[in-house]
């Protein structure tokens, strides 16, 4: 009996020490199991979810496209945007702002149907009637199963273009509308006046008015063209200011003596500047020929050229700008006008612009001009004392044989012989 006892007492003895074992074994797996996750023995609890992942290659992709950017999550939220979709404003706080783009993000993460819509918004940090709507083409599809992509096209720039094209257009068959139609009835009126020649002569010498005005649209589209992508279209070359102003002054003299005006140059001589020639006398020329048209008889225009600093004019660091203001003693321009003058066929007066010649094309060149060769055209006017047109325009150089002939040295004549 006490050998049972003894052998009951022994086995109690063994299944408690492998029940202490077994305790400690596990209570060391789950410490070094709490060690692995980061979390010294303790239950690391259930893990935070993950954001999906973009595609292999995507976010590549995302980053070298013109257009912003958006890619949405299941729950809306902004897992990448570009910067530019912050810049416009389309991401704030992680959401989409724009409530038409979330609302088609939404259909097609259900349908899985690309989608495209074209809408007006405002531009961040504008109120909305201080400022152009941004004109934007908004394209949806969908990025695997889980994420949504947004596309946003500006358009801004292009639709103003096309608006502009539209308009110039309507414009220019307008103007060319009126000369030809007049030239077709003095046709018809030489016809029928074919025995009368005096007749004859004053409705050729109408026709030949017309058929000028005509020439002169002609011309002026013809250059506006050339112009208006504000590029130059050949190698720049030193172009010399007092020769430009000849030239400008030259073109308005009949004009000029006509109606007794004096056109006076002064200022600094010797300036050049660098670019297109042709466009640059283009400008100058339309500058002064428009002084010379609306100022009145017995007036005086003034051509004044300066040298000054861009650090003054235009705020730049360094270089030499080339100022050439043409002053006239006209009708002036308002305050509400002077700041379409500059627009193409826009006229002060269109019916003194027509008694003149004018197309309403003349500033719209000078402009072009001046934003090609990286200069600003500029208008100050007062109503009946006359207006100062102001191009400002980089310096350029005189050419390498006009600098080495004006930096010789000048030779004494020679002695007389007795």
């Amino acid at each position: 009996m006490d050998v049972n006892v003894a052998a009951a007492a022994a086995c109690a003895i063994a299944g408690l020490g492998v029940g202490l074992t077994a305790s400690i074994a596990f209570r060391w797996s789950e410490r070094e199991q709490g060690r692995a996750n980061g979390s010294s023995g303790r239950n690391p609890g259930p893990e935070p979810p993950q954001e999906p992942a973009l595609p292999p290659g995507v976010d590549t992709v995302l980053s070298v496209l013109r257009s912003c950017a958006i890619v949405l999550g299941d729950g809306d939220e902004v897992v990448k945007a570009s910067s530019a979709a912050y810049a416009m404003g389309l991401v704030r706080g992680g959401k989409v702002a724009v409530d038409q783009m979330l609302a088609l993000a939404r259909s097609t993460r259900r349908d899985g149907e690309i989608r495209q819509i074209e809408l007006e918004l405002t531009r961040p940090g504008v109120p909305a009637r201080a400022a152009e709507p941004l004109a934007v083409s908004v394209r949806v599809a969908p990025l695997g199963s889980r994420l949504v992509l947004v596309l946003v096209e500006d358009r801004t720039e292009r639709r103003r273009i096309e608006a502009i094209r539209r308009d110039f257009v309507a414009n220019v068959s307008h103007e060319l509308k009126t000369p030809v139609g007049a030239l077709s009835l003095l046709s018809e009126a030489v016809a029928d006046a074919s025995d009368d020649p005096e007749a004859v002569q004053r409705f050729a010498g109408r026709m030949q008015v017309e058929a000028t005005r005509l020439a002169s649209l002609v011309q002026e589209i013809i250059d506006l063209s050339r112009v208006q992508d504000d590029q130059l279209k050949v190698d720049p070359e030193p172009v010399a200011v007092d020769e430009l102003i000849a030239e400008a002054i030259d073109r308005c003299r009949q004009t000029a003596a006509a109606k007794q005006i004096v056109i006076a140059a002064g200022g600094t001589t010797g300036l050049y500047l660098v670019g297109n020639r042709g466009q640059l006398a283009a400008a100058l020329g339309n500058l002064v020929e428009n002084a010379v048209n609306y100022s009145p008889p017995r007036t005086r225009v003034a051509i004044a050229t300066r040298r000054i600093s861009s650090a003054a004019a235009l705020g730049e660091a360094d270089g030499e700008l080339i100022e050439i203001s043409v002053t006239d003693q006209g009708i002036g321009i308002s305050e509400k006008d002077r700041e379409r003058i500059f627009e193409r066929f826009y006229r002060v007066d269109p019916a003194r612009s027509r008694l003149t010649g004018g197309t309403g094309l003349g500033l719209s060149i000078v402009k072009h001009v001046a934003a090609s060769h990286r200069g600003t055209v500029s208008v100050w006017s007062v109503e009946g004392q006359g207006s100062t047109f102001t191009l400002r325009l980089p310096a350029g150089q005189a050419p390498v044989e006009d600098r080495a002939s004006s930096a010789a040295p000048t030779l004494p004549a020679p002695e007389a012989r007795s």
